[in-house]
């Protein structure tokens, strides 16, 4: 298990958990961010520390400081 903010682009995971403020997981929860949901870390963005990532065919974007509180495994 690593957090989401330690995969390669491209690479391929599957979301184990979910950490952080009460607020914060919430938040990302409500995104589609829940335990279990495949996603792919499609590229990084080094200016301002954005991940782009695909989720249940969509696209978002987050912060290289919200990524640390996402757990993924099969990377």
């Amino acid at each position: 298990m690593t957090s989401l903010d330690q995969l390669q682009e491209g690479a391929t995971a599957t979301l184990i958990s979910v950490d952080g403020q009460p607020t914060l997981r919430r938040r990302l929860m409500e995104m589609g961010l829940l335990p279990g949901t495949p996603l792919q870390l499609i590229r990084r963005l080094d200016l301002g520390g954005v991940l782009e990532l695909e989720v249940r065919r969509s696209r978002l974007s987050l912060r290289h400081a919200e990524a640390t509180h996402l757990h993924v495994t099969g990377a």
